[in-house]
């Protein structure tokens, strides 16, 4: 099996990126779209910033921009290109088996796969992450299409931006967006996908429901568990015939709207690839703390049952969970604060279960407050996709479940939208909206990276408002995606949401799954200790690892008419029989049926022997058909006899037999004496 980590990704927007190896298949573990590279570009035109010429005196002017600090003339005032996984343009999509789809933000790069001439490869995704991910997409095309009638098409397919004159001069923390930490990146941008080729790309996924077994080829049986990180996430089993996995992206053990993790559905396989990199975040956030946790000592532990149900039980605390509850709550009696000193809000995160919340705890609030003010959702997928957070029970939480029996909405949001407390619609520049239009507000709407959608608009409305408030997620380079909107009078309030496991809890969750090997993100090596041990492979970017196989053996199933047939002889210490059928690859099991082979299988010689023939046995078979003979003893180096010899046919016909002890030739010049010479071996030595 060889395993290489295309990208550890960059948190809940990029999640990371893997290319597997396994019994002969090659298998895409995710295909995100780095969208923080948004912020390279300016989501409004400039008139006085159009490209120039090459000149000496353009030069030495973008030379001098180099010396002084960022401001929004250095980002590049043309329609977008979107980064890919720096090193997936490298592979030859056509020679891709498989591709495993994790979470919506990790398909958001599959079109261009897709769209590739002779891609074939299966797609596997659940069906509520095809969904959701289908209107991100088909949202990323919509805002897209509104930059694009700003800036218009490029005036060739290779931008004037991606020339390296241009490259060199930009400054620091731009080049770095543009070419990656190592200049490893540029040939990771891409232009946007089109509409159709999303369409085409949702023609040519396989949907899977939760532990529902998909078989590809009749080798790997592949199955999604609950992940807990949001609607429809998934981490993912595969198993093959020398190899059993489990696949771990980003989890949380409990969740306030989505499945819980089901970390009980990944038990049982030999190999954890465990490539949850929020607990790197989280091991730099704790460069103080010298407490480590060692994921070896995981491996080492007894069956005892208690033990496990104790640790199952301690993983699903809901800690976790009334944390994020917390930090919601804060979110929205700041957002009252802001109304209420006649400032709007401007919320423009996109993660589906923040919304949410969002949604219940503010209108809560403002219901229980004297503020009455407006709350509007604006997006081109906001009323399909609220819909669908509707009619999708099976991919919720527990407590979300047990509404629907009470005869309660899943969410909250479809009482309130009916009530018209929060008004739903698709553009900024809506009839609707502007009818309806209502300030204070609080206004949901994508996107999170500043540089497209309705938020563009909004902020230029609201960046001089000292009394609104911008609420933004961590990990978004506040400094250049506010650099269009300088100068910032707005208030700005940065929140962290828990994107994956936290790392205490990685050693108890080894610990219950119980596997035989590791493959562990060498980054994490600093906070967490890991013996030399041969169970854990520590694997780092763009690093092929080879890990041996785990089996050394491979079962058959037999059918019963086989099996009554079997005619057992020992062979030294071991047993083995022969058996003529036909052999099948069936969901990851070998299977032989009976086939079309002659009725009397006793007429047919054998296809193994082991042993060398005793030469006067040979001589008496030999003689019983008519061929006489006689042994002549050979004598090696130190005169005593071997145990090789030549037997000398005379007649019928002259021919010479050399018995050695790891073979015996026969030497004739005709084809039936040979013939019968071999059948005699037959009867001597023993076969199958």
């Amino acid at each position: 099996m060889k395993f290489t980590c295309l990208r550890k990704g960059g948190g809940f927007h990029f999640p990371a990126c893997h290319m597997l190896n396994v019994s002969g298949f090659r298998i895409l573990l995710d295909c995100p779209l780095d969208l923080s590279s948004l912020a390279f570009f300016s989501p409004v035109p400039v008139a006085h910033e159009a490209h120039k010429s090459l000149d000496t005196d353009s030069v030495i002017r973008k030379k001098q921009k180099m010396e002084k600090a960022l401001d929004a003339n250095d980002l590049v005032h043309a329609e977008p290109w979107y980064k890919t996984v720096k090193s997936l343009h490298l592979w030859d999509a056509s020679f891709i088996d498989v591709v495993l789809i994790s979470s919506p933000m990790g398909m958001l790069g599959l079109p261009y796969l897709t769209r590739t001439k002779d891609f074939s490869a299966k797609i596997y995704v659940t069906e509520a992450t095809a969904r959701i991910g289908q209107l991100l997409m088909e949202d990323l095309v919509s805002m897209h299409m509104e930059f694009r009638q700003f800036y218009g098409p490029e005036d060739s397919c290779f931008p004037q931006w991606l020339r390296w004159e241009e490259l060199e001069v930009l400054q620091y923390e731009m080049k770095k967006i543009a070419l990656g930490k190592d200049c490893e990146e540029l040939g990771a941008w891409m232009p946007l996908y089109s509409a159709d080729d999303v369409k085409d790309c949702m023609r040519k996924v396989q949907t899977l429901k939760y532990a529902e077994e998909a078989c590809y080829n009749g080798t790997l049986i592949i199955k999604a568990f609950s992940s807990g990180l949001e609607i429809g996430t998934c981490n993912w089993t595969i198993n093959g015939p020398k190899r059993n996995i489990a696949y771990i992206t980003n989890s949380i053990f409990v969740s306030t709207h989505a499945a819980d993790f089901d970390f009980v559905g990944l038990r049982g396989n030999d190999l954890i690839i465990y490539s949850d990199f929020f607990s790197l975040g989280a091991a730099e956030n704790m460069e103080n703390d010298n407490t480590y946790f060692d994921p070896v000592a995981s491996l080492n532990f007894s069956d005892d049952v208690n033990n496990l149900e104790e640790m199952s039980a301690s993983l699903l605390k809901d800690d976790e969970s009334t944390e994020e509850m917390e930090k919601l709550a804060f979110i929205c009696t700041c957002a009252l604060d802001s109304v209420r000193g006649g400032g709007s809000v401007l919320i423009p995160i996109d993660r589906l279960g923040i919304i949410l919340g969002l949604l219940e705890q503010m209108s809560v609030l403002l219901e229980s407050s004297s503020a009455k003010v407006p709350m509007y959702i604006i997006s081109s997928v906001a009323e399909e996709l609220l819909a669908f957070t509707n009619i999708i029970p099976e991919w919720l939480c527990k407590q979300r479940q047990e509404k629907l029996f009470s005869g309660e909405p899943l969410f909250e949001h479809a009482k309130l939208i009916k009530e018209r407390n929060i008004h739903v619609f698709p553009a900024v520049h809506s009839p609707e909206l502007l009818t309806n239009w209502q300030e204070p507000c609080i206004i949901f709407s994508p996107h999170w990276s500043l540089r497209l959608g309705p938020v563009v608009h909004l902020l230029r409305h609201w960046c001089s408002d000292p009394n609104s408030l911008l609420v933004l997620e961590s990990g978004v380079d506040a400094d250049i995606a506010l650099l269009p909107f300088k100068p910032m009078a707005m208030k700005v309030l940065q929140c962290s949401f828990l994107s994956g496991m936290r790392l205490q809890k990685v050693q108890p969750l080894l610990k219950t799954l119980q596997p035989k090997l590791v493959l562990f993100p060498k980054d994490l090596r600093c906070k967490i200790q890991i013996s030399e041990a041969n169970t854990i492979f520590l694997y780092s970017e763009s690093e092929t690892l080879r890990i041996p196989s785990s089996k050394n053996s491979t079962e058959i199933e037999i059918a019963t008419d086989l099996a009554s047939k079997f005619h057992w002889k020992t062979l030294k210490q071991e047993t083995i029989t022969r058996l003529e059928g036909e052999l099948f690859m069936d969901y990851g099991k070998h299977r032989l049926l009976s086939g079309s082979h002659p009725a009397d299988s006793k007429q047919q010689r054998p296809f193994v022997h082991w042993g060398s023939p005793d030469s006067k046995g040979l001589l008496t078979e030999l003689s019983k058909i008519g061929i006489n003979g006689t042994i002549k003893k050979v004598r090696d180096d130190t005169e005593s006899e071997s145990a090789a010899g030549v037997v000398e046919i005379h007649e019928p016909k002259k021919a010479v037999i050399h018995v050695g002890e790891t073979g015996t030739v026969i030497i004739s010049a005709d084809e039936n004496l040979a013939s019968h010479i071999v059948k005699a071996i037959d009867i001597v030595l023993d076969g199958i």
